[in-house]
């Protein structure tokens, strides 16, 4: 298996985004991330796309976005893992460079969520889980999914409202510095306690926003890196993937979710570090409850002690283990696509130490970085770790 680096990244504003459509917020990404590799079209070989798609006008997304980019020629391949599909397709990028067949990928995550109304986007998300059994007979969405997942962690380990206001009011502290985030706006506990409640104890700031983005990231062979004289790649250390049931009635816990257990711990063993080396992480938080599970299921503190990193403040820059200092699905958002290609966006932005404004950016010791991409609750997971 060969190395492979990111060499070059590219992010969309994240928000509404109804001035462009799917190729065009593409775009914006796929021109960045080029630019930045130093690289044309014409070099790139594959072009994995991560993208559910059934939003928007495209039925064929990775066709008309190569067309429009001027990449028609590469490979093409649409991947979906519900909410993890950004991180599929990295994963099928990172796997023709390590594999030999490529030596020069681009991996583009997109959505165009904004095309439906509200209630359609909930529908249709809601078919991520177990459709026949949870969704029709029972209506759960994910906000409900998540719901019981935050009052199972509430009553075995005291977990409070408070706890998961506090997430949400780190989370947008950092999106209001962030260019590419949804949303721009400082909350307090007070603002977050008394928003509307969406499935309790889960209210609306607690819950992630339905929007549009798009992210892209150039990968790289080392014979590549080489070549092209790269100063500062950022090397995919280790990866681990895993999944759990569809079906919630079979899994064995509520207070976590296994496959975040599982896909990390092949990520670290690849990598050959602990949680203890990391040093800072984007969790898939699209529900305050996920953020503070994450924290436990990665190993960053033991079970049931994740309140506690919020409440100490451990998870933002200066802490122990700082988390989504981009704002997270939370506040940055959460266009499903492009959401596992946003986080390589930004860890790699922080291991190259070039993140503006200084607040958000963080002190390294080690030089790794972790990136937790959930699809669904933990029916998919992709957890890659970076490093410098």
């Amino acid at each position: 298996m060969r190395k492979v680096a990111i060499i070059g990244i590219g992010h969309a504003k994240f928000g509404r985004r109804q001035d462009v459509n799917v190729c065009e917020i593409a775009f914006e990404a796929i021109k960045p991330a080029l630019e930045d590799a130093g690289v044309s079209a014409k070099d790139i070989e594959y072009m994995p796309v991560g993208t559910i798609g059934m939003w928007y006008e495209e039925g064929l997304p990775a066709v008309v976005i190569a067309d429009y980019c001027g990449l028609s020629g590469v490979g093409l391949a649409r991947f979906e893992a519900a909410c993890a599909s950004g991180s599929a397709a990295f994963f099928s990028g990172y796997m023709a460079i390590a594999s030999g067949m490529a030596d020069l990928v681009l991996v583009v995550g997109v959505e165009k969520m904004r095309e439906v109304d509200t209630p359609t986007a909930v529908e249709l998300i809601g078919r991520a889980g177990s459709y026949l059994w949870e969704f029709e007979n029972f209506g759960l969405t994910f906000p409900g999914y998540y719901a019981l997942h935050a009052t199972a962690h509430m009553a075995k380990f005291g977990t409070t409202e408070e706890d998961l206001a506090l997430v949400a009011v780190k989370n947008h502290h950092y999106a209001n510095m962030n260019p590419y985030a949804h949303l721009h706006e400082e909350i307090t506990v007070e603002k977050a306690l008394a928003s509307p409640v969406v499935a309790w104890p889960l209210k609306l700031y607690d819950c992630c926003t339905i929007c549009d983005g798009a992210a892209a990231v150039v990968l790289a062979s080392e014979e590549k890196v080489k070549e092209l004289g790269i100063d500062t790649p950022v090397w995919v250390a280790g990866l681990g993937f895993s999944s759990d049931s569809g079906n919630l009635t079979k899994r064995q816990s509520y207070v976590g979710l296994m496959a975040t257990v599982w896909a990390s711990q092949k990520a670290y063993k690849m990598a050959k570090v602990g949680p203890e080396d990391v040093d800072c992480a984007t969790v898939h938080d699209c529900f305050t409850i996920a953020e503070i599970m994450a924290y436990e299921d990665l190993g960053f503190c033991k079970k049931g002690e994740g309140p506690k990193l919020i409440r100490e403040e451990q998870t933002y820059v200066g802490g122990k283990i700082p988390v989504n200092m981009d704002g997270g699905l939370k506040a940055k958002g959460h266009p499903i696509g492009a959401t596992g290609v946003s986080m390589m966006v930004e860890l790699t932005r922080q291991l190259r130490e070039e993140v503006e404004p200084r607040e958000r950016q963080v002190p390294m010791k080690n030089y790794v970085a972790l990136a937790h991409n959930v699809g669904g609750t933990g029916h998919y997971c992709y957890v890659t770790i970076l490093r410098r």
